[in-house]
């Protein structure tokens, strides 16, 4: 597995994968990770990854374009490739997210989903909020949850 992190607004962002994205997590909440022994720092292998989410914190870039090697549960990608549907600047509840993917009944299950994204911020899960507007769980912590969504609305036109 190679590594790298990127230096962000919400602190240290740690990036792996093997040739392709796998997982970005962040500095702080329950999806924390330390890089594993035998994992190789290679920053090089991600450059376009980090080009990218610089354009995104700077406010240039509203979504991304990347190759990506997504590990999950079928249902768990059903989810995610809709996560990537929710326009930037806009949040839609877990039980929209549920309708959205056929299941009307299943926002539990689309929060659990929602919740082992691997590769957060890129696959917008934070734009998924409580049906009465609250900012429920979040891997980082709802704090960073919160910094994308004031990011990305403050750069919204």
């Amino acid at each position: 597995m190679k590594y790298c992190y990127f230096e962000s607004p919400l602190g240290k962002l740690l990036l792996a994968g093997n040739n392709r994205l796998e997982s970005l997590h962040f500095p702080s909440g329950k999806t924390r990770v330390e890089p594993q022994k035998g994992w190789q720092y290679d920053p090089e292998s991600f450059k376009e990854v980090l080009v990218q989410l610089d354009d995104y914190f700077k406010g240039d870039r509203t979504t991304f374009d990347l190759e990506m090697t997504i590990q999950g549960t079928a249902f768990q990608k059903k989810v995610w490739q809709e996560l990537v549907k929710i326009p930037y600047g806009k949040t839609i509840s877990y039980g929209e997210l549920a309708r959205r993917i056929g299941n009307p009944n299943a926002s539990r299950a689309v929060g659990m989903a929602n919740g082992k994204n691997p590769i957060s911020i890129i696959i917008p899960c934070h734009r998924v909020i409580g049906k009465n507007g609250s900012l429920t769980g979040f891997g980082g912590g709802i704090d960073v949850k919160k910094k994308l969504l004031e990011l990305e609305k403050t750069n919204t036109v």
